[in-house]
């Protein structure tokens, strides 16, 4: 037996399969729409509507778009022969809030993972190679996560790339023990990055 009537119940449980949305709070967004006098459903319900039919992927590096080619891949400050190559459009987003990179970037939309069935055939992999000749790219920065998967795919990549065009630069960011992390508190993968990436310094 339901307690809300079968509509609210309906929409709390699609709210509740978003990422990160338990069935408490999906139950509080569906009553702060319901109760909402300022047209909030109908204007929700039409970005829904409009970001389904205009957002796409980048034809070039496969981010989300509404121009194809996006305006990073259209910039040409960005063609400095610098790619990095990243898991998904969030990790794109957050390098690229960071302002620290000026290179143009490519969307792998996931990682490999043999026991999920992802392949590099399910990966945008041979879009990768391509690209290296017709951008003239001198040098890769491989940004995937520090996942087991990020750290295999990384490693894969890393070995294809060479194969491919040897003269080419291959780097990895740098990952390790954040600023006022504790080192007691750090996981294995993370202390064998920090020591395999350490830094010299200078007195």
């Amino acid at each position: 037996m339901t307690v809300f009537p079968a509509a609210l119940e309906k929409l709390i449980d699609q709210f509740s399969r978003l990422p990160g949305i338990g069935q408490k709070s999906a139950t509080r967004m569906a009553l702060f729409v319901l109760r909402d006098s300022n047209d909030l459903a109908e204007r929700l319900a039409g970005s829904l509507l409009e970001v389904k039919k205009q957002i796409k992927f980048c034809s070039t590096c496969f981010n989300f778009t509404d121009h194809d080619p996006c305006r990073i891949c259209r910039d040409p400050e960005r063609a400095n022969g610098v790619l990095c190559v990243v898991e998904g459009p969030g990790d794109q987003l957050a390098l690229e809030t960071s302002r620290a990179f000026r290179g143009r970037y490519h969307i792998l939309q996931g990682v490999l993972s043999p026991l999920d069935g992802v392949g590099p055939g399910q990966l945008k992999i041979g879009e990768l190679l391509s690209r290296i000749d017709q951008e003239e790219i001198r040098e890769i920065v491989l940004a995937t996560n520090p996942t087991t998967e990020g750290e295999a795919t990384a490693s894969y990549l890393a070995k294809l790339i060479s194969n491919k065009k040897p003269t080419i630069k291959i780097s990895r960011i740098a990952m390790g023990v954040p600023m006022g992390g504790d080192l007691k508190y750090m996981d294995r993968m993370t202390l064998e990055h920090a020591l395999r990436t350490h830094i010299p310094v200078t007195p």
